[in-house]
Formats: structure tokens, sequence, C-alpha cells
């Protein structure tokens, strides 16, 4: 089992101390796991599982399955909440420039695939702006 969670380490190019740090395990875990003295907690497994982004059972070697690998998130990543505001505000913004009977493009009126194509760009840079801000304004604390 302590093989897969030195795959692991090796994989995302961290030590031990980094993992033992930022989950509050201590190294001492980690040492007497490796030795075969001790083996973890669930409740230790489910914290190192959540900081690779893999499941307890991978991590165990119970289950090889790449369905079993989650896709890690970066914090700055929108959740829920953040991508049903940026569809409002992205809803808000269009019915204001539809409200706008003189809408134009370089002169000419706006056909629809126009306005499509401006609907995309703007949903594109509401997102990256709420991004960049989370990565901003986040304390590093809560960064993983």
């Amino acid at each position: 089992m302590y093989e897969i969670f030195e795959d692991l380490l090796k994989k995302h190019k961290v030590t031990a101390y980094r993992v033992a740090k930022e989950t509050g395990i201590t190294t001492a875990t980690f040492t007497s796991w490796k030795q075969g003295k001790y083996n973890p907690k669930r409740e230790k497994l489910q914290k190192i599982a959540d900081y690779f982004g893999v499941t307890v059972d991978y991590l165990m070697g119970v289950s090889e399955k790449s369905e079993d690998l989650v896709e890690a998130k970066p914090y700055y990543a929108l959740t829920k909440k953040d991508e049903r505001d940026v569809a409002e505000e992205l809803e808000r913004m269009m019915n204001d420039l539809n409200s706008n009977a003189a809408l134009a493009f370089m002169g000419e009126p706006m056909d629809e695939e126009d306005r499509e194509l401006l609907r995309i760009s703007l949903e594109n840079t509401l997102r990256m702006s709420r991004e960049m801000a989370k990565k901003k304004f986040t304390p590093k604390k809560f960064r993983n």
C-alpha cells in the first residue's frame, strides 16, 4: 500500500514531508507506515487520497480502475455557485444588450451569429475574471 503512496509522491513531485505538513499527518506516521509497523486509519487515508485526488480504495490498492482517479481541481476552480453567478451576470448583460435596439458592430446591426459570438466571449471573460480574482484574493492557508 505504501508503494502506491510513493508512486503518487513521484507523480505529483512532492515529498512526504510536504504531504504531512499540508494534511496535518505526522511524518512519523508515514515512516511507520513505510516500515510496515502501522496502517493509517481511514480518516488519515482519506486526507491523503483527497490531497492526491484519488479514492481511498485506489490508495489502498483495492482497486486499480482508472475511474478511481479523481480529477484534482485547483483552489481557484469555479464552484457551482460561481457558475450560477456567471450565468446570471451573463444573462443580465445579454438582456441589457438586447434591450438596446441600436446595438451594432462596426456600424452594422448585429445578427444572431454575432450576438452568439459576443455571448461566448463575455462568458469566457466572466469565467476568467472570476478565476483570476480567486487566485489573487484567496488567502494562502486555503490554497492547496
